[in-house]
């Protein structure tokens, strides 16, 4: 009869929420332990908040000292529950989040702001900078196994069918940037040359259809068509890299290092053009490509104009082993983005960004901090933003737009040739092609040269050597 009467007790304290309860079946001798779906679902009714996961993330996880874990409001109190579980929240709207896994590649908006606040402490003056960047760029080499830099093959590109179009051509390409390693991608030429002309490298972001989408064919041709030269490029285990490669060896870390190597590579041979005009070579990407871009004008002064597309953040990194796989952002006691952006300065650089992603703070938080470290140069106005408040994450006709106005204005491109009668841009006169007609290898690959490595272990074997 008593053992009813307090099993009794114990139940309507449950039901009430009584102290004593707890006192019963929760205590330091279990840690205060409760399954973590009980405590998001405690969590959603005491801060009115809606928390989305999955039954598979919540499954068999436990929280430690889960009732003392509470703190003012609901996103404190989940990064304090989750943190012992390497998870997190992303906030998705007033009142609303999403469960994740721990990213190291991201932080919390605040985090990067109070990020972006430290790193402009470290300088204030065009002295400290060049200082710092002095720290950051052969670790940054270094993170990325590139220091010393590999040898170069002596192979010559391979260029491939050539498409005579309106006010333009198009090759194919490929440059053997290690034994047996191929990037392929597509040069867009004007179709008269008279004297030297700027370049555009577009690495390809992590979109669909890679460099072959109509968005990216668009860019690469009105640039051409405007009087440059544009050179596209795979992204590391996509494209035509497949044929050497499997689409999961792009998220492994050498995919950052191999992209790098990449860039560094095609740079070498743009160079060596004699139509190329080593003052105006510029590099634009969105996303992953934005990624690149920020690097490698980083590392590479022999890029004098960027043009980074919904990628800059002061919380995020790249979500991407491709982007944040080497510990590029661990140089100099930590670094971010926008340090990374920052390096470019003096050269002219627009940031393109919108409301969409992670981007969305670059008016009122990223830019202030470029134009500080452009105003070391006396230069403040040469960095730009061009943000788009209702866009998402793509680099979609408006961002072009944007894009083509400036590289026109500080590479004296002529942005005419690309006007309809109404004076504004007109992208018509592309013509879109299908994939094959972009591949340098043929259909099936049956042109891949006969020294090509396959699998990712002969590509580890490189650089053991």
């Amino acid at each position: 009869m008593l053992k009813y009467i307090k099993i009794s007790l114990i139940s309507a304290c449950i039901l009430v929420g009584c102290s004593h309860a707890f006192a019963q079946t929760n205590n330091s001798d279990n840690d205060y332990k409760k399954p973590l779906k009980q405590v998001l679902t405690e969590i959603q009714n005491r801060f009115k908040v809606k928390i989305k996961y999955s039954e598979d993330m919540v499954k068999d996880r436990v929280v430690p000292y889960a009732d003392w874990r509470y703190k003012a409001t609901a996103a404190k109190t989940l990064a304090s529950v989750l943190a012992p579980l390497d998870m997190k929240v992303n906030e998705e709207g007033p009142n609303a989040f999403k469960l994740k896994y721990y990213e190291y590649s991201r932080m919390t908006v605040e985090d990067g702001r109070e990020k972006l606040a430290y790193l402009s402490s470290k300088y204030n003056d065009k002295l400290s900078w060049e200082k710092r960047k002095t720290d950051l760029r052969p670790c940054m080499l270094e993170a990325l196994q590139l220091s010393p830099m590999p040898a170069k093959p002596a192979s010559k590109p391979i260029i491939t069918n050539k498409r005579v179009m309106d006010g333009y051509t198009v090759e194919n390409i490929a440059i053997e940037t290690l034994p047996g390693v191929y990037v392929c991608g597509s040069l867009y030429k004007p179709l008269k040359i008279k004297g030297k002309i700027p370049v555009m490298l577009c690495p390809d972001g992590h979109f669909g259809d890679g460099r072959y989408r109509a968005d990216g064919q668009y860019r690469y041709a009105m640039l051409a068509r405007m009087g440059a030269m544009a050179i596209s490029y795979d992204l590391f285990a996509w494209g035509e890299s497949l044929l050497q490669f499997k689409g999961e060896d792009h998220r492994r870390s050498l995919a950052m290092t191999v992209q790098a190597l990449n860039s560094f590579r095609i740079l070498d041979y743009i160079l060596s053009l004699k139509e190329t005009d080593a003052n105006r070579v510029g590099i634009t990407g969105a996303s992953g490509g934005g990624s690149q871009t920020m690097l490698i004008t980083a590392l590479d002064n022999r890029i004098k104009l960027s043009v980074p597309v919904v990628m800059l953040s002061s919380y995020f990194s790249g979500g991407c082993p491709c982007e944040s796989g080497q510990p590029v952002h661990l140089c100099g006691g930590g670094t971010n983005n926008d340090e990374l952006a920052g390096m470019a300065a003096p050269r002219p650089q627009l940031v393109i960004s919108d409301g969409g992603d992670w981007s969305a703070n670059v008016p009122d938080t990223d830019l202030p901090y470029l134009k500080k470290i452009y105003g070391y140069y006396g230069k403040p106005d040469l960095v730009q933003n061009a943000h788009f408040p209702k866009e998402g994450h793509d680099y979609g006709k408006s961002k072009r737009l944007a894009m083509y106005d400036f590289v026109a204005q500080q590479f004296k491109l002529n942005i005419g040739a690309v006007k309809g009668t109404d004076g504004k841009v007109d992208e018509s006169k592309v013509t879109i092609e299908k994939y094959p007609a972009q591949y340098v290898f043929g259909a099936n690959g049956e042109n891949l040269p006969k020294n090509a490595i396959h699998g990712f272990g002969e590509l580890e074997k490189l650089f053991a050597k």
